[in-house]
């Protein structure tokens, strides 16, 4: 868990190789289903393009499918969102035999969430992720994959929205933190993740790797 560009993908895909567990991103998932085009396809258009949280009910519908087709370990990567989201994944978990160990939660300065996301780049072919700073392509502008395909900057990723996002983080999100800490039975890692991203996923690795021995 954590606000938008704290670092949880990439956490999240290095987590999920170390431990043998499905990722499971949101962000993917609603992505997908916006560019499918079908009626729920543009009901989270219009709001990943406001900027804006989609609503509980059309949350809980994508993810509750894409959760229970999972067989194995389980690794969720921007979900839940809220409390009412957290209380269905309760429930759904609990239906499966699948409780939930443990919850790790990112923090990030506003400055460089922004200066993160704004620097994303994306192949509209593919969908494999670039970032102007981070992780630049061989041939500027262009996907290593697809070789003759521009990239493009998400329309979702520009500043303006980023912030909007935040602040709808920290309205609508951030008690769910707090809804996770009062549980005594997981086990909750809260990191840093302003620092480097070896650096982030060598904390967290090690302490998961004591309730994976367990």
């Amino acid at each position: 868990m954590g606000p938008p560009g704290a670092g949880k993908g990439t956490q999240a895909q290095r987590l999920g190789k170390e431990f043998g567990m499905v990722h499971l991103s949101s962000g993917e998932i609603f992505r997908e289903a916006k560019a499918v085009g079908s009626e729920l396809g543009r009901k989270l258009a219009r709001y990943m393009d406001a900027g804006e949280l989609v609503p509980d009910e059309i949350v809980v519908e994508i993810m509750a499918d894409a959760v229970g087709c999972v067989d194995g370990g389980l690794l969720l990567d921007g979900f839940p969102r809220t409390v009412v989201q957290a209380e269905v994944l309760d429930a759904q978990l609990s239906k499966m035999g699948k409780p939930l160990d443990a919850v790790v939660v990112m923090t990030a300065d506003t400055d460089v969430i922004a200066a993160r996301i704004t620097g994303r780049r994306a192949c509209p072919r593919c969908g494999r992720g670039y970032h102007v700073k981070f992780m630049l392509p061989v041939r500027e502008g262009f996907c290593d994959d697809c070789d003759t395909v521009e990239l493009i900057q998400r329309s979702d990723d520009s500043e303006a929205l980023v912030r909007q996002r935040l602040e709808a983080y920290y309205v609508q999100t951030q008690p769910v933190v707090d809804y996770y800490r009062g549980r005594e039975s997981l086990l909750k890692i809260e990191v840093d993740g302003n620092r480097e991203a070896d650096d982030v996923a060598g904390e967290v690795i090690l302490a998961l790797g004591s309730l994976a021995r367990d």
